[in-house]
């Protein structure tokens, strides 16, 4: 028995943190319900490929929520769900009759979860933005530099580390909470808000009116023992020996000069001359040195490098499948559910609105495996 059977999750979200959320608790054993307009989730036609991931094992219906008779079927199913994910700004499912005070009314013990980017309350609840708005604005953006600009994020942190895996926290603690008699709840996931401890280290200087120099703190390129070297081939290096061993280690490997090695005194010179050794050898050779000395310090991959990894595919990272609607196979999303707990390794993507919403119960909707 999977950690949550029996559990009904109805998903109004599209793009990526709600419907990630989502996939998360469909992993996880829930049934997933996700109600789409009638063209559909705009991934469905922006990325073939990435719908199929962030969707793989959840039922599709299709609703026109502007039609009150849509809108009245929809509200039934809500009536039966344990949650309801919605990722719209504020007011605009209170405007529908599909907000948490439309469907608690008839649902007191539903687990209501809003996902948006500055949260359901203040002055910026209604402005529109994506990741990099949120990530600008909790000023994370600005500890990195190159040029004199903030560096362009290599993720989304906003989306899935301040929504998606927030919203699934969230929601696992409401239903935990319910199950012990306290009843349901409107979540108030605002990525936003979610960002700040992506950046602890920087908080206690900045609620203090303090802003850390950009790319000069000890984890931002501020410290040698922490920074990016470039190879002589052009590949690069990421060197993070902090503590005293492993600097020892990645010192004698590099072949570091004694002079440098006191790292206080003068970091700028120490990391010039650690720029130098590592730019006088290829990737090749650095990632061969490095893994015999076992000192933080790792060849940059590519994404294609990283996909291909033996040690990444030996822990089965890459290696689960989703089918799409035309029977194409692709790799599947990967999901923060421990093997112990979570479902089938090859899935199905549901078809646009595969099941009728005229009629339609939660026992029509079951967890899609293959």
């Amino acid at each position: 028995m999977r950690a949550l059977a029996g559990v009904t999750v109805l998903d109004f979200s599209t793009l990526l943190p709600g419907p990630y959320a989502s996939l998360v608790l469909a992993d996880a054993g829930a049934s997933v319900l996700k109600v789409e307009r009638p063209e559909g989730d705009g991934l469905r036609h922006h990325d073939r490929a990435l719908f199929p991931m962030l969707n793989a094992g959840k039922a599709s219906v299709v609703a026109d929520l502007t039609r009150d008779e849509d809108r009245d079927r929809v509200r039934a199913l809500a009536a039966r769900a344990d949650v309801v994910i919605e990722g719209f700004r504020p007011g605009v499912m209170d405007r529908l009759g599909l907000g948490y005070a439309g469907i608690r009314a008839g649902n007191p013990e539903v687990v209501y979860c809003s996902v948006t980017g500055y949260g359901q309350s203040g002055p910026r609840a209604r402005t529109a933005g994506h990741d990099l708005n949120y990530v600008a604005t909790t000023g994370l953006l600005d500890v990195v530099h190159a040029d004199g600009l903030p560096v362009m994020p290599a993720a989304l942190v906003a989306d899935i580390a301040g929504g998606a895996y927030p919203a699934v926290i969230a929601i696992l603690l409401a239903l935990a909470r319910r199950s012990a008699g306290g009843g349901g709840a409107h979540l108030d996931v605002a990525m936003t808000d979610n960002v700040f401890p992506m950046q602890y280290w920087a908080l206690p200087g900045a609620v203090q009116g303090e802003s850390p120099t950009p790319s000069a703190a000890p984890l931002t390129g501020g410290s040698p023992r922490y920074r990016i070297y470039r190879t002589a081939d052009g590949r690069a290096v990421a060197a993070t020996p902090l503590e005293p061993r492993f600097w020892d280690r990645f010192c004698a490997a590099v072949d570091l000069p004694p002079r440098f090695r006191g790292d206080q005194a003068d970091p700028a010179a120490t990391a010039a001359a650690i720029a130098e050794r590592i730019a006088a050898k290829d990737a090749a050779h650095w990632s061969e040195v490095f893994a015999e000395a076992d000192c933080c310090a790792t060849v940059v991959a590519t994404a294609a490098e990283a996909a291909a990894d033996p040690a990444l595919r030996e822990r089965g990272v890459l290696e689960r499948r989703v089918v799409d609607g035309d029977g194409t196979e692709r790799t599947a999303m990967p999901l923060p559910v421990p093997g112990a707990l979570r479902g089938p390794d090859r899935r199905t993507s549901p078809a646009l609105g595969r099941l009728d919403l005229n009629g339609l119960s939660w026992e029509d909707v079951r967890p899609e495996a293959t």
